[in-house]
């Protein structure tokens, strides 16, 4: 009898500990010293919008010229698109909680914040990966390209990265909220970023769920730069054998804004998911996490409108038009 007194009271002891979490409290940038937020907040602030006014202008602009309606720039606009889509899944919630005193986000919340910016993050990464296809076929393939890249092509090539991103951030966030949490609820971060959630989980099964997501994370990154590494392999053995300079030039420049997007892309999501253990500060942390979340997104469209002359030329007449039909 009293065994069986003993049982009972070690299953509820137990069903106790692993009680259920109805809300998360968001830490973010509520550690810094408080004279900074109103200079974090006016400066991610203005990011955040030019992030969005410079994607919907490529996006606008893309639209309207005919003259870009190729492959390049169907991805493009799909890749502003996803561009614009993480940027709101994250941002705006940092932005408020900045000026806010209630950080709490609730369990449902957190997981919709979840699985958006790992669908919306790994379709960037798909999106940039067929970009570095189409500039394989585009210079290695020149004479099959429109056969290989035809419309239908592209959309199911667009759609396919937007289904994989779906089916990767759906299966990460229902593995990642399967788990227990108990103890703290205090996220130290300024969004539900898996690895900062995790820390929150108890129970047996959490060290497996982590290196099952960081090995997810990594291989999938990693498998689509290779890939894009392997398009760029190709594309500089076919551009070295154009006898001109000029030509090679010309070849290349086609090929500048994706490949400094990559290099953008890869290395400030290394900072995140490649970033070696050891005695880094929460603050530290805080702000790395924001050089994936708010500085790349704001590079992206600079990138795009400056290094890429067929587009910067269309933004321009594109703005010239505009102001004329306004009489200036």
């Amino acid at each position: 009898m009293k065994e069986g007194e003993k049982v009972r009271r070690a299953a509820s002891s137990s069903s106790q500990n692993y009680s259920t979490v109805s809300e998360f409290i968001l830490i973010g940038f509520s550690s810094f010293p408080q004279h900074f937020l109103p200079t974090f907040f006016l400066l991610f602030l203005l990011m955040y919008l030019f992030t969005l006014l410079g994607n919907l202008l490529i996006m606008g602009t893309i639209w309207r010229e005919h003259s870009l309606h190729t492959p390049m720039y169907l991805f493009l606009c799909a890749l502003s698109t996803s561009e614009i889509l993480f940027t709101v899944a994250v941002t705006p919630r940092m932005l408020a909680d900045m000026i806010s005193t209630h950080r709490s986000i609730s369990f449902v919340a957190c997981a919709s914040q979840m699985f958006f910016s790992f669908t919306f993050g790994f379709t960037h990464s798909f999106l940039l990966m067929i970009m570095g296809y189409d500039r394989y076929v585009a210079i290695c393939h020149p004479l099959r390209y429109n056969v290989l890249m035809s419309t239908r092509d592209c959309a199911r090539l667009v759609s396919w990265c937007w289904a994989g991103g779906s089916v990767m951030g759906m299966i990460l966030t229902l593995i990642v909220f399967r788990l227990n949490f108990c103890g703290s609820n205090e996220i130290h971060h300024y969004g539900c970023h898996v690895f900062a959630l995790l820390k929150l989980a108890c129970g047996k099964g959490t060290a497996a769920v982590t290196t099952g997501v960081i090995l997810v994370c990594v291989t999938a990154l990693m498998g689509c730069l290779f890939l894009i590494f392997l398009s760029y392999v190709f594309i500089v053995a076919a551009i070295l054998r154009i006898p001109s300079n000029e030509g090679r030039h010309k070849t290349f420049s086609t090929c500048v804004s994706h490949l400094t997007i990559v290099v953008v892309h890869y290395s400030f999501a290394s900072i995140i998911y490649l970033k070696p253990k050891g005695p880094h500060s929460i603050d530290l942390n805080t702000l790395l996490a924001t050089t994936y979340t708010v500085f790349t997104p704001f590079l992206s469209p600079i990138i795009f409108s400056l290094r890429n002359k067929e587009l910067k030329i269309a933004i321009q007449r594109s703005f010239h038009r505009k102001f004329s039909s306004l009489g200036f």
